[in-house]
């Protein structure tokens, strides 16, 4: 597991996730633990290391 710290594409408040790094890719929509928006997560892991990580306001 790894812990990525980003900011709320809504509140901007930096927030932290704990991503999977055995999962190659992941496409998944979590809420922000500050205002409780919907947020779509897109990683990519190479070798156990994030090579993307993308947070979308799905209101966009």
């Amino acid at each position: 597991m790894l812990e990525h710290f980003f900011q709320c594409p809504y509140c901007w408040e930096e927030i932290s996730m704990l991503l999977d790094t055995s999962v190659r890719n992941e496409n998944y929509v979590e809420d922000c633990e500050i205002c409780c928006n919907p947020i779509q997560i897109d990683t990519h892991f190479e070798n156990a290391e994030l090579t993307h990580f993308n947070a979308i306001n799905l209101e966009q």
